[in-house]
């Protein structure tokens, strides 16, 4: 072997020792701060068929197959999407839905990798007619996930499209009309 070859080598060796000591979990997480109760943000969350309004990623693919099933809304309801490389194929249900207070989903990408992450939405009131929303996704990677959450920067691209997504939302809750209180 050459003395180049054995450098490569080493490189490789202590690339993949360095990768494989990262966290095997990951959280990636933004919030917003939007003028309406708790209440009315979380209709927008609670019920899949409202996420085409503001899912950045709804806005991607516009020849993608969408399915719901399960609840019409709320625990239980399910969504599931294939489209084109940008989208993939997957599904999500939610699994936990506590009015006003957070709704809890299980995400599975089957296409065009394979991953499976919780994703939670949590809604916590600022006063009488304000909420802050954080928008939270955790899971468990494996090495390539490692490589890729290390060196692509995962951290910074999902979470401008939870940013995107987020402030989306923030635009159509508030351009709805506010319900005086009796």
């Amino acid at each position: 072997m050459t003395i180049f070859a054995l450098l490569l080598l080493a490189l490789v060796s202590a690339l993949i020792a360095y990768i494989s000591f990262l966290p095997d979990k990951f959280r990636i997480a933004r919030s917003i701060v939007i003028d309406a109760p708790p209440e009315v943000v979380f209709r927008h969350i609670n019920d899949f068929h409202n996420w085409a309004d503001w899912s950045p990623w709804a806005k991607l693919d516009p020849n993608m197959k969408e399915e719901y099933g399960g609840t019409p809304q709320g625990y239980g309801a399910t969504y599931s999407w294939s489209g084109d490389k940008q989208v993939g194929v997957g599904q999500m249900e939610i699994v936990e839905s506590r009015q006003g207070e957070r709704v809890g989903v299980k995400l599975e990408f089957k296409k065009p990798f394979k991953a499976k992450n919780d994703v939670q939405f949590n809604l916590k009131p600022l006063g009488e007619n304000s909420t802050e929303v954080t928008w939270a996704m955790s899971g468990h990677h494996e090495f390539v996930g490692k490589a890729m959450h290390k060196f692509l920067n995962i951290d910074k691209t999902v979470g401008a499209q939870f940013d995107r997504g987020l402030a989306d939302l923030k635009r159509i809750v508030e351009s709805q009309p506010k319900i005086a209180a009796d």
